[in-house]
C-alpha cells in the first residue's frame, strides 16, 4: 500500500531504492535477572562490546580522516569515542551488573536514561545536545552485546524489488543515525536516509549535505511504518517520503531525478567561467572554511577567495588550547595555498551552541547562552587568549592577503576595543621583529539587529563587513534555530528580515565599503538574485553551493532585479514576498 510521510528537508537531491532498516536497539532491550555465578561472564560480555567498539570507532577514525569526508567527522567520531572511555559509561553499568544482577544490555541502558536526563537540565543547548550522541554511543554498544553489527555492508540482491524497478540503489530508514554511521555512506551503495529523529542543524544533517546524500529527519513515524525492501522515493528537497509508489508516480521521480542529475552536470562546465552578470557585473563568490584541509574542496570549486574562515574549529573537541605557532601554521597554510586570493579569519565565535572542553575552565555557566558571553564579548574578556590569536592572524598575513572579521560586534565601544587589541597586537610582533601586513583590513559581522540598524560606527572605523544571516535572522525573529519545537518559524524571507539585509547592502554600497553576506542565505541558490537585486556583489559560502549560485548570476540582470527587489521590499505578507521572489 503506498502512502507519504513528511519531514524536514536537510538534503537537497531525489533517492529512489529498497529500504534497508536500521534498528533502534534501545528500544528492543530486554531485562532479566542474572544467577550469581554468571555475574563475572556477564561483566566480561559488556567489556568485550566496550573494546569491539572501540575498535570500531578507530576503524571510523581512520575513514573519517580520509581525503573527501567531511571535515566535521573526525571530531564528531573523535567525540563517540571520548564518550565511550568515560568511566560513567564504561565502568558505572558493570556495577549495576553486580548490585542488581541484571543483565548487561539492561545495566547499559539504565545508565545512558541517568546521563540522559542529566545532560537535559543543562542549559548550554549544545551540551544539552549532546545528549544524542551519548545515546548513539551507547547504540552501538548494544549491538554488539544484541548480535547486531553496526556497520552496514547488504547491498541489493539480484532480482530484489528495487532492482527490477531499476533503482538497484539502498535508502537506509532509522530512528536516529550518528554522524559517523554516515561516514559508510560514501563506500556502499547508498541512495539517501531518512530518520524518525533530527533536525536541520543536526550534525548529521550537515554530514549528510556535505556528502550531497539526500536526506530527510523528523519523519517521526517512518522506522516502525516502513519495511524492509519496501521501494522508496526520498524527495530531499521538498522532505516527502513516498513508500511503495505506484508506476506513475515512480516514473514523474525517475524523470525528476534525472533531470537534476543532467543539470549537476552541466554545473560543472561553469567551474571555469567568471561569474559575471548578463549586464556586465562581476560578482565575488567565495568558500567558508572550517579547516585548513578544506582548501582542497575550495579549489575544486574555483572560489574566488575565503570568505569566511570559522576559527573556532582549531579551538573545539581538544583537551588544550591552540598555542599561538598552531594556530600560525593553520593560518598560514591556507594563506599560501589560496596564492593571493583574499583570506577572510574570523576571531574565535565561541559560545551559545559552539563550546570548547579547552575553555571550560573560563567560561561560566550562562542563563541564555545565546545573549551572553559570546563571540568578541567572550574575547575581549580573555585578552590573553584574544591577543594570541591577533598575533597568529598577523603573523600570518605576511604570506598571503589576510582579513581580519570580528564576530558579534554590537557598538562602537566594543569596536574601539578590539581596534586597540589589534594594535597591541601589532606592537608585541614589533617587538618580536616578526613580518606582517601593518594595513590588514579589519571587518565587522552583522548579526545583530542593532548593529545593523546604527551602521555608523561599522562604516567609520572598519575596512569591510560581513552579514551573518544564520544569526541576524535568530536575533530578529527571537526564534532559536536549533530548536525543533519553533525552527519551522524561522523564515529568511520575514519582511524585518529582508529589510535589515537592503538596508546594511544600501549603506555599506554607499560608502564605497566592500559589503558580503557569509551565512546560509548566501548558498542558497533561491536567494542569488534577490541579494543581487538587494545589491550584494559578495558571496561566501560552502564550497559545494558555489556552482550553483553561479549558474544564478551568469543568467541574472542586476538592473532589472534591482526595480524588482525595490517593489518587493514594500510588501508585508510573507506569502507575497515568497512568490514575487519564485518570480524574480
Amino acid at each position: 500500500m503506498s502512502f507519504t510521510l513528511h519531514g524536514l528537508a536537510v538534503s537537497q537531491g531525489i533517492a529512489i531504492g529498497q529500504a534497508h532498516l536500521v534498528s533502534h536497539a534501545t528500544l528492543e532491550v530486554a531485562h532479566f535477572t542474572v544467577r550469581e555465578r554468571d555475574i563475572q561472564h556477564e561483566i566480561v560480555r559488556f567489556e568485550q562490546a566496550i573494546e569491539s567498539v572501540r575498535a570500531e570507532l578507530a576503524s571510523l577514525s581512520g575513514e573519517a580522516s580520509a581525503p573527501g569526508a567531511p571535515t566535521e567527522l573526525a571530531a564528531l567520531v573523535h567525540m563517540h569515542a571520548m564518550f565511550l572511555d568515560d568511566p560513567l559509561l564504561a565502568e558505572v553499568p558493570k556495577e549495576l551488573i553486580r548490585l542488581r544482577r541484571c543483565n548487561a544490555e539492561w545495566a547499559l541502558v539504565q545508565q545512558m536514561e541517568q546521563l540522559v536526563a542529566q545532560f537535559e537540565e543543562i542549559d548550554d543547548s549544545y551540551l544539552r545536545e549532546r545528549k544524542h550522541d551519548i545515546v548513539q554511543v551507547v547504540e552501538r554498544v548494544l549491538r554488539v552485546l544484541l548480535g547486531k553489527p553496526r556497520r552496514l555492508s547488504r547491498k541489493p540482491a539480484k532480482g530484489d524489488k528495487a532492482d527490477k524497478d531499476g533503482a538497484g540503489e539502498l535508502v537506509v530508514v532509522a530512528h536516529d543515525l550518528s554522524p559517523a554511521d554516515t561516514i559508510q555512506f560514501k563506500n556502499l551503495k547508498i541512495a539517501g536516509f531518512v530518520t524518525d529523529l533530527g533536525g536541520a542543524t543536526s550534525h548529521t544533517a550537515i554530514v549528510a549535505r556535505s556528502l550531497a546524500i539526500p536526506a530527510i529527519v523528523g519523519l517521526h513515524h517512518a522506522r516502525p511504518l516502513v519495511r524492509e525492501n519496501d521501494m522508496i522515493i526520498v524527495d530531499g528537497t521538498r522532505g516527502v517520503l513516498i513508500v511503495d509508489p505506484d508506476a506513475r508516480v515512480l516514473e514523474e521521480y525517475r524523470l525528476r531525478k534525472r533531470e537534476l542529475e543532467l543539470e549537476r552536470s552541466k554545473l560543472k562546465r561553469l567551474k571555469t567561467a567568471r561569474a559575471t552578470t548578463l549586464d556586465d557585473i562581476d560578482i565575488s563568490l567565495q568558500a567558508n572554511i572550517e579547516l585548513p584541509q578544506d582548501i582542497v574542496q575550495v579549489k575544486e570549486a574555483s572560489a574566488d577567495g575565503i570568505g569566511l574562515f570559522r576559527t573556532e574549529f582549531l579551538f573545539m573537541n581538544r583537551d588544550t588550547l591552540p598555542t599561538e605557532d598552531e594556530q600560525f601554521e593553520a593560518y598560514k597554510s591556507v594563506a599560501k595555498a589560496m596564492a593571493g586570493k583574499p583570506v577572510t579569519i574570523r576571531t574565535l565565535d565561541i559560545g551559545g551552541d559552539k563550546t570548547a572542553r579547552a575553555l571550560t575552565g573560563t567560561e561560566r555557566q550562562a542563563p541564555n547562552p545565546a545573549l551572553g558571553l559570546r563571540a568578541i564579548r567572550y574575547c575581549l574578556a580573555e585578552p590573553q587568549i584574544f591577543l594570541a590569536q591577533l598575533r597568529a592572524i598577523l603573523r600570518a598575513s605576511h604570506f598571503g592577503k589576510v582579513q581580519i572579521l570580528i564576530p558579534m560586534l554590537a557598538q562602537a565601544a566594543e569596536i574601539l576595543q578590539t581596534l586597540a587589541m589589534i594594535e597591541q597586537a601589532k606592537q608585541q610582533l614589533r617587538e618580536r621583529r616578526c613580518k606582517f601586513d601593518e594595513h590588514i583590513p579589519v571587518g565587522g559581522m552583522i548579526e545583530i539587529p542593532a548593529s545593523a540598524l546604527a551602521l555608523g560606527p561599522f562604516l567609520k572605523r572598519l575596512q569591510f563587513l560581513s552579514i551573518g544571516t544564520n544569526d541576524l535572522i535568530q536575533y530578529t525573529l527571537a526564534i532559536d534555530r536549533t530548536d525543533e519545537a519553533v525552527s519551522h518559524l524561522y523564515d529568511p524571507l520575514h519582511p524585518a528580515v529582508l529589510r535589515l539585509l537592503s538596508l546594511v547592502i544600501q549603506a555599506a554600497n554607499k560608502a564605497e565599503m566592500p559589503v558580503a553576506v557569509c551565512g546560509e542565505l548566501a548558498g542558497d541558490p533561491q536567494m542569488t538574485r534577490l541579494l543581487l537585486g538587494m545589491g550584494l556583489r559578495q558571496f561566501s559560502m560552502h564550497p559545494s553551493q558555489l556552482l550553483e549560485v553561479k549558474q544564478q548570476v551568469v543568467m541574472a540582470d542586476t538592473e532589472q532585479l534591482a526595480l524588482k527587489v525595490a517593489r518587493l521590499l514594500k510588501l508585508d505578507e510573507p506569502e507575497r514576498i515568497r512568490e514575487q521572489v519564485e518570480r524574480l
